[in-house]
């Protein structure tokens, strides 16, 4: 088995809030992350695939392919976006970054060929902040 790894940029804004709570409960829990005005992330996104090499092409997957694979199902859809009102598929969602690697996950697993499988979404969200989702 062998793993490949792409990484993406994206830069987004989002905010960290429960609406079922008080302003001072959220406050507490989320503390800047809850301000009303938003705030914003440089994210760096790993898409890390696996399978075995094509006898042919010795690739497991065309990084071409995936590259585009990634941007058009994932980074064009949150790029410059706010992720609380932007983004479909975060619609609902508490905007966290573990719930977004799992969006990603999500986004990405039903459009790349038999063969090959999504092994990992590691999604950096600060240069000390990261998580990582194996499905």
């Amino acid at each position: 088995m062998v793993y490949l790894t792409r990484s993406e940029h994206f830069n987004a804004a989002h905010k960290l809030y429960n609406p079922a709570w008080t302003p001072e409960k959220n406050d507490a829990t989320f503390g800047v992350c809850a301000n009303q005005n938003w705030h914003g992330h440089n994210y760096d996104l790993y898409v890390t695939i696996k399978g075995e090499p094509h006898p042919d092409t010795g690739f497991v997957y065309d990084v071409k392919k995936l590259s585009i694979l990634i941007r058009e199902q994932v980074v064009d859809k949150l790029d410059h976006k706010n992720l609380n009102l932007d983004v479909p598929f975060m619609k609902d969602k508490m905007c966290s970054t573990e719930n977004l690697a799992i969006a990603i996950w999500n986004e990405l697993a039903p459009h790349l060929p038999e063969g090959v499988q999504l092994h990992c979404i590691k999604l950096y969200e600060t240069a000390r902040i990261y998580v990582e989702y194996f499905g």
